[in-house]
């Protein structure tokens, strides 16, 4: 599994909470991310320059063979169960690399969303794309938990 996400520097509380969801991922699991830079902004530029720029880069970090999810807020909600099912049902389909595609602050371009299987919404709400990621890793290490019946999920 692969994370392509869009941002470096990540605050420090981020950076903790990915590297513990993904730390307990890895016996069964190895989750690698890919950061890229925001696209770049100035006074002027519009904001679609930037968003062309990151599609360009994003876009260019796949293969033609990866199962691509992109997160997007007009994307299909999936509770915890849901998405268990789906990343289950990739591993049954043979599906060697799935991604997982975080954008930069102005949303993802068109031609990633075109990319991409799969649209995901996490909520309704609207979240900064720092705490996306750590709402991503927690949400992969539920998913695997659920598909292992382990006790971490309570329902």
């Amino acid at each position: 599994m692969r994370l392509i996400a869009v941002g470096t520097r990540m605050p420090a509380w981020v950076s903790a909470g990915c590297d513990e969801y993904l730390r307990r991922l890895r016996p069964a699991l190895r989750v690698d991310i890919v950061e890229l830079a925001p696209g770049p902004r100035s006074a002027g530029t519009p904001v679609e320059r930037a968003m062309e720029d990151e599609a360009r880069r994003q876009l260019g970090r796949l293969a033609k063979d990866e199962y691509v999810v992109a997160l997007d807020e007009r994307g299909k909600m999936l509770d915890s169960l849901k998405l268990a099912q789906m990343i289950q049902q990739c591993a049954n389909d043979s599906i060697k690399n799935l991604v997982f595609l975080v954008g930069g602050a102005y949303g993802m371009h068109p031609d990633v969303l075109q990319r991409a299987q799969f649209k995901w919404s996490l909520s309704a709400l609207t979240f900064p794309h720092q705490l996306v990621r750590l709402i991503l890793a927690e949400q992969l290490y539920r998913a695997c938990t659920i598909n292992k019946n382990e006790k971490y999920h309570h329902k």
